[in-house]
């Protein structure tokens, strides 16, 4: 088994220490170190303690060795593509959500629409409906009643009322009055 807990210690931009003081009952920056790296033992005891304090389910502190992870092997910049000292693991959207203890829900695309393409992959964040001065200008999913969705650029919030307008051209604004919560489009995942 690998151990993931400073891949994931490293995406909620914690440091050995904070996440030390974070554990109940707190250990020190040295003990997470050890962990970390395999030094100490990784018993089910420490997988409870560090993933509550982590904010993730246990099991995510590790993975099997058999399944390789995809990682990250240069950075672009804008001097071109460097390779980085040493791979680093790549965090798949879900391990980002759980690290920060979000829950993302997923919009595939169908039929191109507006700026997206058929088999693109839309990654939405949830947030309440009192932080959509923060979604203003981005794509956002809105529940409806019956179950029925809305999606578009938020271009408006009056009281409980969103605005949003549709990517495809020619449609009119929607306005969805007191959705209990928004998708906040985070990150789009397109086939090459």
């Amino acid at each position: 088994m690998i151990n993931r807990i400073r891949d994931i210690r490293k995406a909620k931009g914690l440091t050995l220490a904070e996440l030390a003081e974070a554990c109940d009952p707190p250990t020190t920056a040295q003990t997470i170190g050890r962990l970390e790296t395999g030094m100490r033992n990784l018993s089910l005891k420490w997988m409870d303690r560090i993933g509550r304090a982590l904010g993730v389910d246990p099991e995510t502190l590790v993975r099997s060795d058999e399944s390789p992870a995809p990682s990250v092997v240069a950075e672009l910049g804008a001097n071109g593509a460097e390779a980085l000292r040493s791979p680093r693991e790549a965090l798949l959207p879900t391990d980002l959500a759980e690290a920060r203890g979000e829950a993302l829900a997923v919009i595939e695309v169908t039929a191109s629409t507006g700026e997206y393409r058929p088999g693109d992959r839309l990654w939405l964040r949830r947030i309440a409906p009192e932080e959509a001065g923060r979604a203003i200008n981005r794509d956002c999913l809105v529940p409806r009643p019956g179950g029925r969705f809305a999606f578009g650029r938020l271009i408006d919030r009056q009281g409980t009322m969103i605005g949003l307008l549709p990517p495809g051209s020619g449609q009119k604004q929607l306005v969805v009055d007191n959705p209990p919560w928004i998708g906040l489009a985070v990150m789009l995942v397109r086939a090459l």
